[in-house]
């Protein structure tokens, strides 16, 4: 039965969340500091997500040890692309270790290498762009790290059993990614959310469109609620932040209905998409969000909207850059 979240502290480490069933949290869920999990059986265990580096999943492995040491790590499941839930993969890949994730994960994870990181960190891209983009991945490092291909993907729904336990994967995007899914543990009550959910952090919708991510944060609530997940309270794994609760659910998917909401509104009144964000950053209407570590995705989830109502340009370095001078020179009331 799932236990409450609320005696499970932010700290970094493994903490156990129901029996055999745990997460690995990293504060403070900024850029980089993702979670990942663990679910352990006499038959052996499944991984939820590896690190960002080499070194961030060799500490995770080395504090799941005691765990896996007889209960080995069988099945790596990776929520989606992004390099902070796979660049560790390496480091669990071996002879009868499956790594599985949705098809357009595994597509995805080939366009974005750890070698691209590189070359963003060490790339003259303006002061303001090189500042940001050192504050966001200055503490990790992306050298000589290869992520193997998976080596079982899927579409829609995937049903596994691990040492008699039933583990349910749903694909839930193109939402924060191209391919994002959710593991749940039918008969716990626990979902392993991804970065479907962002607690006390902004989410940034690298995919969308924005429908797709208020679905999946409404399946989230169907899942935790579910007539066989238990009588205790669910227990929600966010790929950023601490453990999270319904209304933490019903938070990210506000911020999601307010900013396709809000980005209508402004498109509709003729604004570009650079004026929109500037406008939407000092509202009355994004007051609360303002809070939010990494309110400055705004710049990115204004034009991740835009996109839906028509071509829109944008390298990675122009995001970021859009970011940095967000954060370093906010408008008025932001």
């Amino acid at each position: 039965m799932a236990g409450s979240t609320t005696a499970i502290p932010y700290e970094t480490g493994l903490h156990e969340v129901a029996d055999g069933v745990f997460a690995y949290l990293q504060p403070d869920g900024g850029w980089g500091w993702s979670n990942a999990g663990l679910l352990a059986t006499d038959d052996g265990s499944l991984l939820v997500d590896t690190l960002f580096d080499l070194h961030l999943t060799r500490r995770m492995l080395d504090a799941m040890a005691p765990v896996t040491g007889t209960r080995p790590i069988g099945t790596v499941v990776n929520t989606h692309a992004n390099g902070d839930h796979c660049y560790g993969n390496e480091l669990v890949a071996g002879d009868g270790v499956d790594i599985v994730t949705t098809e357009a994960v595994a597509r995805e994870m080939g366009a974005v290498p750890p070698s691209a990181l590189v070359a963003l960190m060490a790339a003259d891209m303006g002061e303001v762009t090189n500042e940001y983009v050192r504050r966001a991945f200055g503490a990790f490092d992306f050298t000589g790290i290869e992520v193997p291909e998976p080596t079982r993907t899927f579409t829609g729904r995937l049903e596994l059993q691990v040492g008699g336990r039933a583990v349910t994967l749903e694909q839930v995007g193109p939402a924060h990614t191209a391919g994002d899914l959710l593991v749940h543990l039918p008969n716990a009550g626990i979902v392993f959310a991804g970065d479907i959910l962002f607690i006390g952090g902004t989410p940034i919708v690298w995919d969308g469109p924005i429908a797709n991510w208020v679905a999946a944060c409404d399946r989230i609530l169907e899942l935790a609620h579910a007539p066989d997940a238990g009588a205790g309270d669910p227990v929600i794994i966010p790929g950023h932040g601490p453990l999270a609760g319904i209304d933490d659910v019903l938070a990210v998917r506000g911020y999601l209905v307010w900013l396709e909401d809000a980005c209508r509104a402004a498109h509709a009144a003729g604004l570009t998409a650079a004026d929109a964000v500037r406008e939407l950053a000092g509202s009355e209407g994004f007051g609360p969000y303002r809070q939010w570590g990494e309110w400055e995705r705004l710049a990115v989830n204004v034009r991740a909207v835009y996109r839906e109502f028509g071509p829109a340009d944008g390298t990675i370095p122009d995001l970021f850059g859009a970011m940095g001078d967000l954060a370093l020179s906010p408008p008025a009331g932001a």
